[in-house]
């Protein structure tokens, strides 16, 4: 078996667990943090998602599998996109877990894990130039920060 490679990354938000929970899951407000990205899925473990947008000028689809609901405690699923270049293939799909853990009554931790990269470079890439980015959003969205 190939060895592939994880790296996390985590937020602090002042709110409740179930308000991050509905940031991760209401595609109306990932599309405020996701530069517009729509998301469709049933948000049940094993079915589909899909992730449609324009990144860059150049339109995408994205998909993936549902893997873990656990509602205000965690997510995961599994992203493959087209962009990469890299062939629809099971070994190409990342893995992205949320862990939500509720710190105090409306304070919440966030991890962002982002796994099955082919390398450690890979994966500590992606938690820098987009996860860090994307739950700093998450969190300015949730704190009602967010710009209009």
């Amino acid at each position: 078996m190939t060895q592939t490679y994880s790296a996390s990354t985590d937020v602090e938000i002042a709110a409740s667990t179930d308000a991050v929970w509905r940031a991760l899951t209401d595609p109306a407000l990932i599309a405020k943090y996701m530069h517009g990205t729509e998301v469709e899925t049933d948000w049940v473990e094993g079915s589909p998602i899909i992730w449609r947008g324009e990144w860059q000028g150049r339109e995408y689809e994205d998909k993936g599998e549902v893997l873990t609901v656990d509602p205000q405690y965690r997510l995961a699923v599994t992203h493959w996109s087209p962009l990469t270049g890299e062939p629809d293939e099971p070994a190409n799909y990342h893995h992205v877990g949320y862990a939500l853990e509720a710190l105090a009554e409306d304070r919440t931790r966030l991890t962002l894990t982002h796994g099955n990269a082919p390398t450690q470079e890979a994966a500590d890439a992606m938690i820098e130039n987009g996860w860090r980015p994307t739950l700093e959003a998450i969190k300015q969205l949730v704190e009602g920060s967010a710009p209009a």
